[in-house]
């Protein structure tokens, strides 16, 4: 109920901020509701863990205030009884959760991005990945000074080619772009240096149409790459990027990693969120939600500044997102007892 009272709060604010630029980008309907259909499935997947603590400190308030609670463990019911539905319901969001994560959030990530980039920086600013160097495999190298995901195009172009410790041939190009029609790359201005019993050839083309041993998702950006595959395409992806040395480990980790650490997150929280409601309040429901939002807000602020951490420096991924909900999980288990004495 949270969720659906939200979103939609949530799709207004977006709209009118973004109408115009759809409007002057000529975006068709079709794609503007797509778009919000994954917006709504984006930030939901985000957000589901504070909607839920949101929603049972509103609950059990209002049980509270009725002193319902009171009733419940003066009849001998144990507090521990008393948690069990709040349990239930949350391991049923949980699990929903954890299939949004693996497998809706991807999905819709992808669209929420491309039509973004399509439409709502189209002709003002360019996407751009700089300095794209991969090892491709134990072979092969490729470097491009700049990569344009939308229109899939490169500059400065070159691929490489070791047998052993001995280049065979070096190729140049002043730009590829990638033909989706028969998933080949056209080169314009090729040369080709190749190495042979120690005689140099060269080859030259205006331009060439060729087939290259590695996909255009090696050039995506780095900002939404790990956002866009479902769990099992991800630990493929990001075993694939440590046999080439990615320097970006440690952004795609955090984000497999928080496929897991969400759910849990939604036991604790509501966990801490029954603990601080379930006591009847002299400010009645009001001060058990400003005390809800303040943690909500600590939560946050942790989840994000240890996220930037591991994705912008050598920080362990798995401390990174976990230690949030280690130092929630104390604070639940020191809340729960409290609120059983």
């Amino acid at each position: 109920m949270m969720l659906l009272l939200f979103i939609p709060i949530g799709i207004t604010v977006n709209l009118a901020e973004k109408i115009g630029k759809i409007i002057e980008n000529d975006a068709p309907l079709g794609a503007v509701i797509i778009y919000y259909v994954d917006f709504t499935v984006y930030f939901a997947n985000l957000l589901f863990p504070l909607f839920l603590f949101l929603s049972v400190i509103w609950f059990t308030s209002k049980l509270a205030n009725n002193t319902e609670i009171v009733a419940f463990l003066s009849s001998g019911v144990s507090f521990s009884r008393f948690l069990r539905p709040y349990l239930i319901g949350a391991t049923i969001v949980a699990a929903f959760a954890l299939f949004l994560g693996m497998y809706l959030a991807p999905i819709a990530s992808k669209g929420f991005n491309e039509f973004k980039f399509e439409y709502l920086k189209k002709g003002k600013k360019v996407q751009q990945t700089r300095d794209v160097y991969q090892q491709i495999n134990d072979n092969d190298y490729i470097y491009v000074s700049n990569f344009i995901p939308e229109r899939k195009v490169g500059m400065s172009f070159t691929y490489e080619h070791f047998e052993g410790n001995e280049l065979k041939y070096k190729i140049f190009a002043e730009n590829i772009r990638y033909n989706e029609d028969d998933s080949t790359y056209m080169l314009s201005t090729y040369i080709k240096r190749s190495f042979e019993n120690g005689i140099e050839t060269i080859e030259t083309e205006r331009r060439k149409n060729i087939d290259l041993p590695f996909e255009i998702d090696d050039l995506t950006p780095v900002q939404y790459a790990a956002e866009t595959k479902s769990y099992w395409e991800l630990l493929d992806f990001i075993a694939a990027e440590k046999r080439r040395g990615s320097p970006n480990i440690g952004r795609y980790e955090v984000v497999k990693l928080r496929k897991w650490s969400l759910p849990v997150s939604i036991f604790i929280l509501t966990i801490i969120a029954v603990a601080v409601s379930s006591v009847k309040r002299r400010g009645g429901m009001g001060v058990n939600l400003a005390f809800g939002i303040s943690i909500a807000m600590v939560y946050v602020f942790f989840d994000k500044i240890f996220g930037v951490m591991a994705e912008q420096s050598n920080f362990p991924p798995f401390i990174a997102v976990w230690f949030p909900n280690i130092i929630f999980g104390i604070v639940a288990i020191f809340l729960l007892q409290k609120a059983k004495r």
